[in-house]
């Protein structure tokens, strides 16, 4: 059924998707990721086109300055070549691969329908069998079967988890179990070679990005304490997103040189796990302060015989204790229960004291702001949801939608205020639309083109919720916004901004650009890159009094009069 593919061919199979089960893949022809092309995916730069149109979010980029402040800063995955001699990266079904185990992902059941597609068409009719032996499996949990008619000698079974924002933690931590589940049991049962796709299914909605971190930081945490005993884990993708994503990640946790290593410090994201790769609960974490010093020095010698007036003096001194206390001992760190109650008296004196810009109609502008790791699992959260519901509804009203691209060449944005109807319109999904629809651009530079014609009249969100936007949106989009075109501005507009320059975001709301004329806008943002409602036409003539001007009532085209 199997046939062995010559090195040129197992080469070309790395880099194309390999649905065919003719052939074996042995892992001398696989290059390791110590040896692979050291490419500019830390900078970023995809060589896969398919990739530019990702739906996932970049946690790790940050600003290029960045990377010149960590001086000092001790690596969390320092660079080890013994480590990294033994991973591997595959684009294809891992059963193709001549190793000791592959990975199939599945459910509680063991079912074919459930499984890695493609397995148990290769393994044979006997692999299902034998799961139907087993009594299922638990989530995080793994079980071993023989492999049958496939190259590798054993299948590991697992079930990975179904995520939740709620739950997100807890989904995290049973992925890490998955994946160290079949790393155990590859070593109980003598094997040293394994062969594992991405155990997250889009059916769960778990996020791909997150995933991969906890597959690899996983991986690396447990070859540091086994590397001895695992000869090869390869790690194996059947689509381009998780390719990139891999080849993105890889370096930050298995850095292959220095240089890699000081970059990886600026990029990785601040929870990283623990020991084990899993994420890190404070609130879980028991902790336990330091012994007291046992170097305790002798308390005061008192007289045999002391005077009476005396006696209750000396019973009642503590000085002597004062020598058995350390004041490491004494000394408590602040834990999560009494941060979490300082910032519940924080947000309790922020709601009753003033706050004039809830008192100006502003909304709520007060509250501390967020720091990089909070809107990161902000956005995270809005993001999966937004993933797992149809919100169908909200794009037909066109109130947010893609153009094409400005005069150079940045992706454009279209948002139109005279379609934004507050009355009959659930914010809530309307924020995840707008998380999901400006995903895709907010990953490199972008514009965006607002139509305020004819909107005045419509009721607008107030500033509290424009600022939440903004959080949930995250700082990749503050970076990478480049201008925001308004056409056909209001007093009532202009001053809206201003007080978002004041009270909001400075960096954001200076990036307006007011334009009054559509062909003024259009020396921005060329015409044909651009789906223009007819009442903009029609705002445009009437604003302006339509002097010198003509609309080509078939194409919309507005030119000079001759």
């Amino acid at each position: 059924m199997y046939r062995t593919v010559a090195t040129s061919a197992a080469t070309t199979t790395a880099t194309t998707t390999t649905d065919s089960v003719d052939y074996v893949v042995n892992l001398d022809q696989i290059p390791r990721w110590s040896d692979a092309e050291h490419r500019s995916s830390l900078e970023f730069v995809n060589e896969d086109t398919s990739f530019s149109n990702s739906y996932f979010p970049d946690p790790l980029t940050s600003p290029s300055d960045a990377e010149g402040g960590n001086y000092g800063v001790v690596s969390r995955f320092p660079v080890d070549h013994e480590i990294n001699s033994k991973i591997y990266l595959w684009r294809g079904n891992p059963w193709n691969l001549e190793v000791d185990t592959v990975v199939n992902s599945t459910n509680e059941n063991l079912d074919e329908a459930h499984s890695s597609p493609g397995l148990h068409a290769a393994a044979g009719p006997g692999l299902s069998e034998e799961c139907g032996t087993l009594g299922g499996c638990r989530t995080g949990m793994a079980k071993v079967t023989n492999a049958y008619d496939l190259p590798a000698r054993k299948v590991m079974h697992t079930v990975g988890p179904k995520y939740a924002v709620k739950y997100h933690t807890a989904a995290e931590n049973a992925l890490s179990h998955c994946y160290r589940s079949c790393l155990e049991l590859l070593i109980e049962n003598g094997l040293q070679s394994i062969a594992m796709g991405c155990i997250y299914t889009e059916g769960k909605n778990y996020p791909r990005e997150p995933a991969a971190h906890v597959t690899i930081r996983t991986v690396r945490r447990f070859l540091e304490k086994q590397k001895g005993k695992i000869k090869a884990v390869v790690f194996c993708t059947t689509s381009s997103i998780d390719t990139e994503i891999y080849k993105r990640l890889l370096p930050l946790y298995f850095p292959r040189d220095k240089h890699e290593e000081e970059v990886a410090l600026s990029k990785l994201p601040a929870d990283v796990g623990d020991e084990n790769g899993e994420t890190i609960i404070d609130e879980r974490k028991i902790r336990i302060n330091t012994l007291p010093k046992k170097n305790v020095l002798k308390p005061p010698q008192v007289p045999d015989d002391p005077p009476v007036s005396h006696v209750r003096l000396t019973q009642r001194n503590p000085s002597y204790l004062d020598s058995y206390l350390d004041p490491a001992f004494m000394a408590l760190i602040k834990d999560p229960d009494q941060r979490r109650k300082e910032q519940w008296e924080k947000t309790a004196q922020a709601q009753t004291g003033w706050n004039y810009g809830r008192i100006l109609g502003f909304g709520e502008l007060g509250g501390a702001p967020l720091s990089a790791a909070e809107e990161y699992s902000l956005h995270s959260r809005y993001l999966a949801k937004s993933n797992s519901l149809n919100l169908s509804e909200i794009g037909e009203m066109k109130i947010v939608y893609r153009g094409g691209v400005d005069s150079e060449g940045r992706p454009v944005m279209v948002v139109v205020g005279a379609h934004f109807l507050l009355r009959c319109l659930d914010l809530e999904r309307f924020v995840l639309y707008v998380v999901k629809e400006f995903e895709p651009l907010i990953q490199r530079p972008y514009t965006i083109v607002y139509f305020h014609s004819a909107a005045s009249l419509q009721p607008r969100p107030d500033m509290g919720w424009m600022k939440r936007l903004q959080q949930i949106l995250g700082r990749k989009h503050q970076r990478n916004l480049q201008a925001i075109y308004v056409l056909h501005p209001t007093f009532g507009l202009k001053a809206a901004v201003f007080a978002m320059q004041l009270l909001v975001d400075n960096a954001v709301w200076n990036k307006v650009v007011y334009i009054d004329r559509l062909l003024q806008l259009f020396k921005y943002v060329p015409r044909e890159q651009l789906t223009i409602p007819d009442f903009v036409f029609q705002h445009d003539l009437e604003v302006n009094g339509g002097k010198g001007l003509i609309v080509d009532p078939r194409t919309k085209y507005v030119y000079h009069r001759p």
